[in-house]
């Protein structure tokens, strides 16, 4: 747009009120003097340039506090009873790995007996289309004597 066709619009400044800082009272400064005067080392570097300063204390590390002995008894004990959890877990895994088995050849065992069935089943129902094997007996030539039947 252009500056001439732009409305004028009033323009309001707002000055920051300025916070008051707080009071702070300082305390004294007292110099303390350390309990020992440190020694002060001076290193000269390959340069020819002379560094001074304060040696510092490496820190120690705090004594280790002595561990109770521990009896072979009760290590003894704490080992046999690992153990004897580790043989019944792998009883308990040795049981469900036998029932599945079980399981799996019970229903193979159930496969097989519908599979050799039906095989069965089906010599049975399609034998009464074929006249290639099996006995064929014709009621008409029959001879009938005292309910018995010659052929």
């Amino acid at each position: 747009m252009h500056p001439d066709h732009t409305p004028q619009r009033s323009v309001e400044v707002h000055q920051p009120t300025p916070i008051p800082s707080p009071v702070v009272h300082s305390a004294p400064v007292v110099p303390v003097q350390p309990g020992t005067v440190p020694t002060v080392a001076s290193i000269v570097l390959p340069d020819g340039r002379v560094v001074t300063g304060y040696a510092i204390d490496p820190a120690r590390p705090e004594p280790v506090i002595a561990k109770p002995a521990v009896s072979r008894t009760a290590v003894n004990v704490a080992l046999g009873g690992v153990g004897f959890l580790a043989v019944c877990g792998g009883l308990l895994l040795l049981t469900s790995f036998i029932a599945a088995l079980t399981a799996f050849i019970t229903q193979l065992i159930t496969l097989a007996a519908v599979i050799f069935g039906g095989w069965i089943a089906v010599q049975i129902f399609s034998a009464s289309g074929h006249r290639e094997g099996g006995t064929t007996v014709n009621i008409r030539k029959a001879v009938i004597k005292r309910n018995k039947f010659f052929g």
